[in-house]
């Protein structure tokens, strides 16, 4: 009950408002330490990230913000149309990407100073042409890829076999049908490959998973089952933050799930700017 009261604080403030942040703590000014913590009704909530006047801009525009917001160990999501900045935030957010100005920290690291921390604590999945997997591949080979990308330069990956791919996928996948090992990624159905995507990156066994447009999986049976799983990860320990172009309210109130949601629009530039990677000071890792 606690979490869920914290939540409905969070979903009714509106991103870019007050310098208070939902929680009744006022915003960190510049310089000083951001605080990891609040208490809700005698509860200590954990806060995984938190920005005061975030703000991103390229040669081209402002991409996004300021933002102000705090959010805790569950479910998150930051929502607003194209144009609105959201992929660059949750990059910001997830250290792989420097902010312009304002103050943000995640996992109690102040970004950008203490990026590597975060993105070693951190996990991204469905980024178009970051974790976009090649669809003549296996299963088992991009399974392979990422362990060998996570595995000490010394060790020997060994081929993907059926203990492992279940060892994997299951957590993710939950009641939707596992993919064999010599499936193409080519042949997988839209939650399939998105579960796929999330799957891999599970497997830092990162704090947060930060997941991008959820709207990628375009019907709304595909939908509820990638919320449903989502939600599942945030029970199962790892923090989950997605960005979305609106809020799935209806499938939200079918599955009993209550996200803290953060309406980007408010703080969405007139004239929306695309990020131009060679303006961007950007400081990716690896998906």
């Amino acid at each position: 009950m606690a979490r869920r009261a914290a939540a409905g604080a969070l979903q009714r403030s509106r991103v870019g408002g007050s310098v208070d942040d939902p929680a009744g703590l006022p915003f960190p000014r510049h310089g000083s330490k951001l605080t990891s913590q609040y208490k809700s009704e005698g509860c200590i909530v954990s806060i995984i990230v938190r920005a005061h006047e975030l703000a991103l801009h390229s040669k081209r525009g402002p991409v996004y913000g300021p933002v102000n917001l705090v959010a805790d160990r569950g479910l998150t999501v930051l929502h607003g149309p194209a144009g609105s900045g959201r992929t660059c935030l949750l990059l910001t957010l997830a250290g792989r990407m420097k902010p312009s100005s304002g103050t943000a920290e995640t996992l109690g690291y102040e970004l950008p100073r203490r990026a590597r921390p975060v993105q070693r604590a951190t996990a991204i999945a469905g980024f178009q042409g970051i974790d976009t997997l090649e669809e003549s591949v296996t299963v088992g080979a991009a399974i392979r890829e990422r362990a060998a990308w996570l595995a000490p330069w010394w060790a020997i990956v060994r081929r993907t076999d059926d203990a492992e791919l279940r060892r994997v996928l299951a957590p993710v996948f939950g009641n939707v049908q596992l993919p064999s090992v010599d499936t193409l990624i080519w042949d997988l159905d839209e939650v399939q490959t998105v579960l796929l995507r999330i799957a891999l990156a599970m497997m830092s066994e990162p704090e947060v998973l930060f997941f991008d447009q959820i709207e990628q999986v375009q019907s709304p049976a595909a939908r509820r089952v990638l919320w449903q799983r989502l939600d599942a990860i945030t029970r199962a320990g790892t923090a989950v933050v997605a960005s979305a172009a609106a809020p799935d309210t209806v499938i939200w109130n079918e599955l009993g799930i209550a996200p803290l949601a953060f309406d980007l629009t408010t703080t969405a530039p007139e004239v929306p700017a695309e990020a131009d990677p060679d303006a961007l000071d950007l400081i990716l890792e690896h998906a």
